[in-house]
């Protein structure tokens, strides 16, 4: 912990719930900038783009900024880039992120001659027909890239179903498995290193799902940080399949641990 220089936080359900701050949020993270921790907002989240996000968390006080935010559709657009050059694809998301798949071939999701199928966040549009339209595709030979493996978020309403428990379904129907590029991907936590120009040894990631924001980034040699607020179950915690290196209330206390380790 003495060696950390840098911090990849989750939003969803540790900085905020339902976009609303959470107590003492705002101050942590401002605490972290001015002692001099390099940040990134690290999210799976696919119902808004890089600058939407950074302008909802600036209205409601946190010191960031569009490049302080890498989101799992940008990830997703530099890995069709690379893996599938040309293709045409077709997105299946609630929300337009557009604007952060830029220089992706997108054609509807009745088109003909799809090259690859793109899983989002789950939402009003993940009804029947959509899902069989995409299993069509899979059936016809198209590719499976999911943004991520999320089975829930929390809301100020609870907790709502996300695309990973259609995306289970639709790999287990067309005999398929997916190509996952946000978080858990190794792929996703190396890209905000080299962002922030830290190696894995000297980064600390602060997240509310203990699998894929938690123990992901331990297996990718980040220290972790699980907090106790968003999607967090006591049950889901004592089920798991690692530990965590640490284990907060919220994050209002991670400038106390970081601060408790230096002075260590």
């Amino acid at each position: 912990m003495a060696s950390v220089r840098a911090v990849l936080i989750d939003i969803d359900g540790v900085l905020t719930v339902s976009w609303e701050p959470l107590p003492g949020a705002v101050a942590a993270l401002r605490e972290l900038r001015e002692a001099g921790f390099g940040v990134v907002l690290v999210t799976n989240t696919t119902s808004r783009t890089r600058a939407s996000i950074a302008s909802v968390l600036r209205g409601a006080g946190f010191p960031v900024s569009p490049e302080d935010v890498l989101t799992a559709p940008a990830v997703t657009a530099a890995y069709l880039a690379d893996r599938f050059p040309g293709a045409r694809c077709t997105l299946l998301n609630s929300g337009d992120i557009a604007e952060d798949l830029a220089g992706v071939t997108l054609v509807g999701d009745e088109a003909e001659g799809v090259d690859v199928v793109v899983l989002g966040g789950a939402g009003p549009e993940f009804g029947y027909t959509a899902l069989n339209q995409v299993f069509g595709h899979l059936q016809r030979g198209a590719r499976l890239v999911a943004m991520h493996r999320n089975l829930y978020w929390r809301t100020a309403d609870g907790l709502q179903l996300d695309a990973g428990a259609f995306l289970a379904g639709l790999e287990k129907a067309a005999r398929t498995e997916a190509e996952v590029t946000g978080k858990p991907s190794p792929a996703f936590f190396e890209a905000a290193l080299a962002r922030l120009g830290v190696g894995a040894d000297e980064a600390l990631m602060v997240g509310d799902d203990i699998e894929s924001d938690v123990l992901a980034a331990q297996r990718a040699g980040l220290t972790g940080v699980l907090v106790k607020t968003g999607k967090y179950l006591p049950e889901t915690h004592r089920s798991a399949g690692g530990t965590p290196h640490h284990v907060i209330d919220s994050f209002a206390d991670l400038p106390a641990l970081l601060g408790a380790s230096a002075e260590q």
